[in-house]
């Protein structure tokens, strides 16, 4: 089971009351701000895609029954409940704040436009192949926005975030088809072969990361792009780019579960 990724303070004295707990805190206001409804409409069309295609190879092709469970799994509702909760998890009020304030600046807002757009491209596969291809082209030169990308794939830590989850992902999907009785595995078993796929699933992150992101900021200019890179390596960046790994990775892990078990029973002709 596969999965895309993005796509992103100080310790306050002793003396000072303990930060207020997120439930005061505007998070729904930041959640609007980077305009995520957009991003996990962007994400449900992949996953549907990808119902497609996992139904071709596991059993010739999809079934109405796997249609249907397939859009039941990548419900909006519960998708957008996992986000939320990992930024529940990991972000205060006070780091809060100046990501509203930065997301919704001008430059803020270009970014996420830029961000949403091209990974809706993206579903497009000779867009994605063109981009690959641009990432290839630059890979090994000294290109200044290939730089930049670069840094800011470093700071957010892109690609072994991406591959954990991956991997972890890969693992949720075994696990239900176990629990579907589908796979005959114990846990040694399925590690071994997830591991197995490490190598080629971070070449495949590494390209899909940087040819994404690449024609993504396109428009940006040297120090938009910058200035984003300096948001990105502040606290409150690094806080933001743990919540939205928290909170899209288990997303995606109680997708995974959910999608072997129903491959599972569909392989054994049971109704989904």
């Amino acid at each position: 089971m596969s999965q895309r990724a993005f796509a992103p303070a100080a310790l306050a004295l002793l003396t000072l009351p303990l930060a207020a707990p997120l439930a005061a805190a505007p998070v729904d206001d930041l959640l609007e701000a980077l305009r995520i409804e957009e991003t996990l409409t962007v994400m449900r069309a992949e996953g549907l895609d990808y119902g497609d295609t996992l139904a071709q190879e596991m059993f010739g092709g999809p079934t109405r029954g796997w249609d249907q469970a397939v859009d039941r799994i990548y419900d909006m509702g519960t998708m957008r409940a996992a986000v939320r909760a990992g930024f529940d998890e990991e972000l205060t009020a006070e780091e809060i704040e100046p990501l509203i304030d930065f997301f919704s600046s001008d430059l803020g807002q270009e970014v996420v436009t830029l961000e949403i757009e091209a990974r809706r491209a993206m579903l497009d596969s000779e867009v994605e192949e063109a981009a690959r291809d641009r990432y290839a082209e630059l890979a090994g030169t000294e290109d200044a926005r290939l730089a930049q990308v670069s840094r800011f794939i470093e700071v957010n830590d892109l690609v072994e975030q991406n591959v954990s989850g991956a991997l972890n992902a890969s693992f949720a999907f075994y696990e239900g088809l176990a629990d579907g009785g589908a796979l005959e595995m114990g846990e040694a078993e399925m590690l071994s072969d997830i591991w197995g796929q490490e190598e080629e699933t971070r070449a495949d992150t590494v390209e899909w990361v940087h040819g994404y992101l690449l024609m993504a900021y396109g428009p940006l200019s040297s120090e938009e792009l910058g200035a984003y890179v300096e948001m990105s390596e502040s606290p409150e960046g690094g806080a933001l780019n743990r919540a939205l790994f928290s909170g899209f990775n288990q997303m995606y892990n109680d997708i995974s579960y959910a999608m072997g078990l129903a491959a599972a029973g569909q392989m054994a002709g049971t109704d989904l």
